[in-house]
């Protein structure tokens, strides 16, 4: 890792000498001398010679039942899913990874827009899903679901041995040159799917050089090494646990264990501890459960070296909660999916020679390789240091765009100085070591559980469910202890808190999506324009809040 470039201005050409995520993955898994590749831990360790078994005849079946460009992926984080991820990757292909947390109608888009003919998902996974009342078999009329212990059981054992003997015998070169298509690392590697303001999910499509990228960023700055384990317990849905905690570790050679329910703290706590974890990258609504839970103690998490919170804000009572009953630093970060999604993080000081890089409150210093700027939202001029605006990123993990979305990608990336930089809708300011600080959003989103949620698409799902011509709403979001925001919904209609979550939960509601208070008013603010007035409407539910 010592001959990454060191300036903002080679970094941009560093991906063309990066090898695609799937290459560098089998060059490492050739060479690893570490115990595993990846655990489940619920279920098996899985070694790298029996991974890159996996990988070659997954992809050889692969390969047979879709023959199409995009290929979608509706599991949890587990060894299947990273097997699968790679065999994905090393056809050349695109990988969809499916949100399945996203309710009916987001799922159906997402897949429409994609153009996702088949969807390889466990049938073990849409069993859980059905005993937690979402049947997902049902939500994708147009595509085919292939399940992967049917596409298991038709290997044979011959083939099966034959392929772990050229695992073991062949060099990592013949196996690229006989098994894996040629990509360029321009072409688009991956579709993650993120709210955008409109009522239907925005397609991200990031590239072999943007994936690449950054998990070379992340594993520097995280200082990553071969003696690490990393948990890989958020979903690939997401685009941390995608990146940062499934592709970024197996492509340098690290472990990793994984574990489908990030919310079950308990056994990925049980899991630190068997395989002395090191590193845990969570939402800080996940790692405050770990605070709660009683059966979390810090002797079962002591193994770990770093902990990182991510995608929502870190709120001060989360960080000092898990410090005081661990006695262990959380560490804030920041990203999106538009960014592959690492921009920066805070991490532990250096003492000599000494090195600040971590301050509380703030989201930390830029990845290698990455710049922030702050600039009025309407000029692009920069601004002073210490003065709030718009956020700007840029580096070479800023997204290709939004798929079949060209007018939306303009929106959001900018040419300066011959660079691609990407507006984040965040206002923040830098300090002067270079550290920096969100204090609010230009756009109207909530984030919920370290989940980017759409107030447009809230309030459509509500109409829609509610089907009451005369409804008249608006939401809007407030801090929340537990979650880092909630929804709170203005109505017109005596809106009954109870009835709205069944009439949500009946019509496959996105959970995340049900307000957590309805206040009922005369009628809903409005500028002169006859547009919603959500200045307004964020002051009526706070006053409500006060008293």
């Amino acid at each position: 890792m010592s001959n990454h470039p060191s300036s903002f201005a080679e970094w941009q050409d560093y991906p063309s000498t990066l090898d695609p995520i799937h290459v560098a993955w089998l060059k490492s898994a050739k060479k690893s001398k570490t115990a595993f590749a990846v655990a489940d831990i619920e279920g098996v360790e899985i070694s790298h010679k029996k991974f890159l078994t996996g990988v070659l005849l997954f992809s050889k079946k692969i390969e047979v039942y879709s023959p199409e460009q995009n290929v979608g992926l509706l599991l949890p984080s587990s060894g299947g899913g990273a097997i699968a991820s790679i065999a994905i990757l090393s056809l050349g292909k695109t990988l969809v990874n499916l949100n399945f947390t996203a309710g009916k109608k987001a799922l159906n888009s997402a897949a429409k827009q994609a153009e996702v003919k088949h969807i390889y998902t466990s049938r073990k996974f849409l069993d859980k899903m059905l005993e937690r009342g979402m049947n997902l078999e049902s939500y994708f009329p147009e595509s085919k679901l292939l399940m992967l212990e049917d596409i298991k059981e038709e290997i044979s054992t011959l083939s099966r041995l034959g392929t772990l003997l050229k695992a073991i015998l062949f060099p990592a070169s013949f196996i690229q040159k006989s098994y894996f298509k040629k990509v360029s690392m321009n072409d688009t590697a991956a579709i993650l799917f993120s709210s955008g303001s409109e009522g239907s999910p925005k397609g991200v499509e990031l590239s072999h050089a943007n994936i690449a990228a950054n998990a070379k960023q992340a594993a520097i700055e995280l200082g990553a090494v071969d003696s690490d384990v990393i948990m890989s317990t958020l979903p690939t849905f997401h685009a941390f646990g995608f990146a940062i905690t499934t592709l970024m570790p197996l492509s340098e050679g690290i472990p990793i264990v994984c574990h489908a329910d990030p919310k079950d703290v308990s056994t990925i706590a049980s899991g630190i501890q068997k395989y002395s974890g090191t590193i845990l990258v969570g939402t800080p609504t996940f790692l405050r459960m770990y605070t709660i839970s009683k059966k979390v103690t810090s002797e079962s998490i002591q193994s770990l070296r770093l902990v990182v919170a991510g995608a929502e804000k870190l709120r001060s009572e989360v960080r000092d909660g898990f410090e005081t009953k661990f006695k262990m630093p959380v560490y804030e970060g920041y990203g999106t999916t538009e960014t592959s999604p690492g921009a920066s993080v805070n991490l532990p000081n250096i003492e000599s020679p000494h090195k600040l890089r971590n301050r509380p409150g703030t989201v930390g210093k830029a990845f290698s390789g990455t710049e922030f700027r702050i600039v009025d939202p309407d000029s692009l001029e920069p601004l002073p240091t210490g003065e709030d605006g718009l956020i700007l990123i840029g580096g070479p993990q800023i997204m290709k765009g939004y798929l079949k979305m060209p007018e939306k990608t303009a929106e959001v990336i900018e040419l300066i100085d011959g660079y691609r930089w990407y507006r984040t809708g965040d206002k923040g300011h830098l300090d002067e070591d270079g550290f920096l600080t969100i204090v609010d959003r230009y756009s109207r989103f909530a984030k919920i559980g370290g989940e980017m949620i759409s107030l447009t698409t809230v309030e459509e799902e509500i109409l829609d469910a509610c089907n009451d011509k005369d409804l008249e709403i608006a939401a809007t979001c407030l801090p929340d202890q537990r979650k880092g925001e909630k929804i709170v919904l203005l109505a017109t209609n005596n809106l009954d808190k109870n009835q709205l979550k069944k009439l949500l939960s009946d019509a496959k509601v996105n959970p995340l999506y049900h307000p957590a208070q309805v206040l009922m008013v005369d009628e809903i603010p409005k500028l002169g324009s006859g547009k919603t007035d959500f200045g307004a409407t964020k002051k009526i539910a706070l006053v409500n809040e006060q008293k």
